[in-house]
């Protein structure tokens, strides 16, 4: 990385910690901006911190992080790939969901976010990430699974893992999912292709 953008990325983190455009922060531990790779071609984003992410700093890194990061690891992604993050950057009180306004007040560091790790393909994991990206809380099954191609990118959205951790039997379809981030990852000649599971 360019110093030019380690300094970008040193005014990013600043501006997380010091935003007080919703009162969320006032409750935190940490502010959880995010892990992986600060340049990726794959951005997963998820709702809000829990628990653990507030505690540790990091995002997914209770029950639905070790789901996510198995999802991962099985299809062959090496740290430089993914970035993933929240749409919030703090934990709500008691894990409730983030309101429509704490989710608009953190928009901004989002938008900062993505422009300096430059992904090609999103993976949106539940349906407060698809509202934080598009403005509007979707049907899932209407919308999950599928690509939808914006400004150069290609964005899915996939079920939340802590969906999957109520019910095993959805660990599949965020699991097929995935894949098809994977391949369509290969099919940009952004990954080698995947060559099947570890």
């Amino acid at each position: 990385m360019s110093s030019d953008f380690n300094d970008k990325w040193a005014e990013f983190e600043e501006m997380c910690l010091k935003c007080t455009g919703c009162g969320l922060k006032d409750t935190v531990t940490n502010v959880v901006i995010y892990r992986g790779s600060r340049r990726a071609p794959l951005m997963i984003v998820g709702e809000a911190p829990g628990a653990e992410e507030d505690k540790e700093g990091k995002p997914f890194v209770g029950r639905s992080g070790r789901l996510l990061q198995s999802l991962i690891d099985a299809y062959g992604f090496g740290e430089n790939d993914y970035h993933i993050c929240n749409i919030c950057k703090c934990r709500p009180p008691d894990n409730r969901r983030p309101e429509p306004s704490e989710i608009a007040a953190c928009k901004k560091n989002l938008a900062v976010q993505f422009k300096l790790v430059q992904p090609k393909v999103i993976l949106l994991c539940g349906s407060t990430a698809y509202e934080g990206f598009f403005g509007n809380k979707p049907v899932m099954k209407d919308v999950r699974g599928q690509f939808i191609e914006k400004n150069g990118f290609f964005i899915m959205t996939t079920y939340h893992p802590a969906f999957a951790l109520r019910n095993p039997a959805n660990k599949i379809p965020i699991f097929e999912d995935m894949g098809k981030v994977r391949d369509k990852l290969a099919e940009l000649g952004l990954m080698e292709p995947w060559k099947g599971l570890n």
